[in-house]
């Protein structure tokens, strides 16, 4: 029986885990997987060590800020691994941390498979080389970013991106509807303000007064916020009693939702990725401590930062950047987005082409067997 350690930091990375720990159980039914994550890999069958639910950090000045928590936590996790000893650890995205813990698993003798590595396709590209001196394995989801990686020197395999296999509705639409408690006559915009605490104070409070404001123009609109599990309803509510708009929570089926929904505003991340396999319309938005971004801006090097834009090499969902983000642009954008209007449609068409250049699918299982190879070989 073979033994695989996981460590995720966030809620998108808890969901594929959750997806290669499905996998990695259908390829080995008794193998044993444990480690860092969230309810989502607790309900696929982890073995959860510490949960996420409080590791709402973002930023480099926030990381910086959170150095002595991270590191107790990387020395608990390795402690982990000196009891464990693992066939494999497997890193899921979050890189100012697990590319910490990865150089201290490789010191134990504990080969280490990266999924969903850094992008150093956008930014610190020097990291590749230092990504690649790290870790064994590298399961990429982007053709361009495998490119990135096996120029650095790195051991790469393109799977292709998860989220093909991941979104998936339950739901027909009149289903959903009902499900909601949705009016399918009157427009349904998403409220998508992140996974971490941090982004949630940052980013809620300007889409709420933008709500407020579209609500003036089409008062018959529906807000609808999906939560994500490492956040407090109760916070939620406590924000969003300082508005005047109604804005329904919802906790499951978050993607029969965005299936029936119009629009969405949405703090830049994997959820605007996800938003454009389903054919939703996005403004994202993206605002960091100021320090944060000065440092960001002298480091990215390239022209869009929201996935769907990236993958399609322009520009085709509006992007709000620090101080653009104010609720008048948020709510002039979003308009503009909504069904019958010529921009709107124009998106929903350019969002098939994203789907299509994220490959037709199976990319859970590739990289569950680059995990399993991984594992066999030690």
């Amino acid at each position: 029986m073979h033994k695989v350690m996981i460590s995720v930091g966030e809620a998108s990375g808890d969901l594929h885990g959750a997806s290669i720990a499905d996998a990695l159980k259908e390829l080995e039914p008794d193998i044993r997987i444990f480690g860092m994550g969230g309810q989502a890999m607790r309900k696929a069958g982890v073995e959860i060590v510490h949960d996420i639910a409080d590791l709402g950090i973002i930023g480099f000045v926030e990381v910086v800020k959170n150095l002595p928590r991270f590191f107790r936590l990387r020395d608990e996790l390795i402690d982990l691994m000196k009891k464990e000893q693992p066939d494999v650890l497997l890193v899921i995205d979050y890189p100012d941390f697990n590319m910490r813990l990865a150089p201290k698993a490789r010191e134990l003798g504990i080969p280490v498979v990266s999924y969903i590595p850094p992008s150093a396709w956008a930014w610190r590209k020097g990291r590749a080389k230092s990504v690649a001196k790290i870790v064994d394995k590298i399961a990429s989801i982007f053709p361009f970013e495998a490119e990135v990686y096996q120029k650095a020197g790195a051991d790469v395999e393109f799977v292709g991106h998860p989220l093909i296999d991941i979104i998936k509705p339950s739901m027909d639409k009149e289903t959903a509807y009902k499900f909601f408690g949705i009016n399918p006559n009157q427009p349904v915009i998403l409220l998508l303000p992140g996974s971490r605490k941090h982004e949630i104070e940052n980013l809620l409070p300007v889409m709420l007064k933008s709500a407020e404001k579209i609500k003036l123009i089409y008062p018959e609109c529906q807000f609808i916020l999906p939560v994500a599990s490492t956040i407090s309803q109760e916070m939620l509510q406590g924000m969003i009693k300082q508005y005047s708009v109604n804005v329904k929570l919802t906790f499951e089926n978050t993607y029969d939702l965005m299936a029936i929904a119009d629009s969405a505003i949405a703090a830049s991340g994997t959820v605007t990725l996800e938003a454009a396999i389903l054919g939703l319309p996005t403004v994202v938005i993206y605002k960091m401590a100021a320090m944060t971004y000065f440092i960001g801006r002298l480091l990215v090097k390239i022209p869009n930062i929201s996935l769907p834009n990236i993958v399609a090499g322009k520009r085709i969902i509006p992007e709000l950047l620090q101080y653009e983000v104010n609720a008048d642009n948020i709510a002039r954008e979003t308009l503009a987005l909504l069904p019958l209007s010529e921009q709107g449609e124009k998106v929903r068409k350019e969002l098939l082409a994203v789907k299509e250049k994220l490959g037709a699918g199976g990319a859970v299982k590739r990289a569950a067997q680059v995990v399993l190879n991984a594992a066999k070989k030690r």
